[in-house]
């Protein structure tokens, strides 16, 4: 039998009820009593779940890599019903169902929405559902420490110059990715105030960049961003979910600087580079840089953005973009370009030693003395697959409900990727409040699956069906 870390789940329920008590102040200061016995309500409710997890006593065993993965999952599945009680009981009426989408559409950062109209919902709930966001993308960081042990010993040198993790170590981890993740978030808030963003939307954009949402205060982010200066900023600050946590940590207090702690930011700035340098030669007429590199900055990092009807040609190019993602330690998701950029590298080498026998090719990544070995490489490859087996799941189930082919495929990249629906890959008209209850439910799942490791499916997959 699996023994669940409820502690691990008990702490994120007790935020719950700290934004939930936020949320009473601010509907009390600006007088919003519409929907206020509904965060009472979440308060109480989160509270007392949260102690009793707290206090319900486990067995002193050490938790296998199954246990783990089972707790993380299980509370993608828990939080959300939490936080989908403001949905629930607000004066909107929504369906248990729509409420509990909505819920974890935030929670997964993914930014997918049942409500049709953001502007005629109470500024307490804007909040709330940005919050979900916000939550959601601290489980996640969280959730990578949690279940480190399945990831390579690359990514831990990445973190820290221990080989393992004991309970010291991932505390200390745990405190400053609380402490980085709360500190970019008020950052994000400054620096939109400093660009005549209002502070309701400033607030909401904040938890939403920092956690790679799709959460709007409204319907429309042109309303909100009306000049150059406004699109390179917030281009840029989109850019903070696409890199690692720890990048800007590092940076500044790190005094010896080991180049494992930046290999896979160089890697990415490079990236980065490239992109933008081809999307300038090839893609920006009549002055569209500007455009392009903000929906460029809006796709690697997952987040969807878009302030301008965008060519429809370029969709395509800004899904591959969403599919690649960001860094490994960072709240976007995506297949992770370090992955993708090492599977091709080692494919490579495979060829051209081949052709050139004689010749030794040296798996290795640049900016690193790290050489990734073939038991990586297998991963990279797994976690690819299962990438592509959801995906084509997800687009038939899609396709069979009675949705276009393109519009299906589209999307299932979209929630497999945890990016909100927007018009740079055509999908801004597409309401969510219509589909069939059983689509919902998939998409349910499948953005569940999209935000825990792909590789971790797998490992499930082998302990319960192939026990043997």
């Amino acid at each position: 039998m699996f023994v669940l870390q409820i502690k691990y789940l008990s702490f994120f329920i007790g935020i719950i009820s700290i934004l939930s008590f936020f949320n009473i102040i601010y509907s009390y200061y600006l007088n919003l009593y519409l929907n206020l016995n509904t965060y009472y309500l979440s308060l109480i409710v989160s509270l007392l779940i949260s102690i009793l997890f707290y206090k319900i006593k486990a067995p002193l065993i050490k938790l296998t890599i199954f246990n783990k993965i089972l707790t993380v999952l299980l509370g993608y599945i828990l939080i959300p019903l939490i936080l989908s009680i403001p949905f629930y009981f607000s004066i909107y009426n929504l369906t248990f169902l729509n409420s509990y989408f909505e819920a974890i559409s935030g929670f997964t950062s993914t930014g997918f929405s049942i409500f049709d109209n953001i502007k005629y919902i109470d500024q307490s709930l804007i909040i709330w559902r940005s919050s979900t966001q916000w939550i959601g993308g601290l489980y996640f960081l969280y959730s990578i420490i949690f279940l480190i042990d399945i990831y390579d010993e690359n990514f831990k040198k990445t973190l820290t110059n221990f080989i393992s993790f004991d309970s010291s170590e991932v505390f200390k981890q745990a405190i400053k990715i609380f402490l980085l993740y709360s500190s970019l978030t008020l950052l994000i808030f400054i620096i939109l105030n400093t660009i005549s963003i209002r502070s309701f939307n400033s607030l909401n954009l904040a938890l939403t960049i920092i956690s790679s949402g799709g959460f709007l205060p409204i319907n429309d982010l042109s309303v909100i961003v009306k000049n150059n200066t406004q699109i390179i900023v917030i281009s840029f600050l989109m850019l903070i979910s696409f890199f690692s946590i720890f990048f800007y940590y590092n940076v500044l207090f790190i005094r010896k600087k080991n180049i494992n702690f930046f290999y896979e930011d160089l890697h990415l700035i490079i990236y980065l580079v490239v992109i933008n340098f081809i999307f300038f030669l090839f893609f920006s007429f009549n002055d569209q840089f500007l455009m392009n590199f903000f929906s460029l900055a809006s796709s690697v990092s997952n987040i969807g953005f878009s302030i301008d009807n965008y060519n429809k040609n370029l969709s395509f190019i800004f899904l591959i973009l969403v599919i690649i993602g960001g860094s490994f330690f960072s709240t976007s998701s995506g297949l992770r370009f370090i992955k993708v950029y090492s599977l091709f590298k080692y494919s490579l080498n495979q060829i051209l030693s081949f052709s050139k026998p004689k010749n030794i090719f040296m798996n290795k990544l640049m900016f690193s003395k790290i050489n990734f070995n073939s038991n990586e490489i297998n991963k990279y490859f797994l976690s690819i697959m299962i990438f592509i087996m959801a995906l084509l799941i997800l687009s038939s189930i899609l396709s069979f409900s009675g949705i276009a082919f393109e519009s299906s495929f589209k999307l299932a990249i979209l929630t497999l990727m945890n990016t909100v629906n927007s018009s740079i890959y055509d999908l801004a008209e597409f309401n969510f409040d219509e589909l069939h209850y059983i689509v919902k439910y998939f998409l349910i799942i499948f953005m569940i699956i999209g935000r825990i490791e792909l590789l971790t499916i797998l490992l499930l997959m082998k302990k319960f069906l192939f026990k043997n």
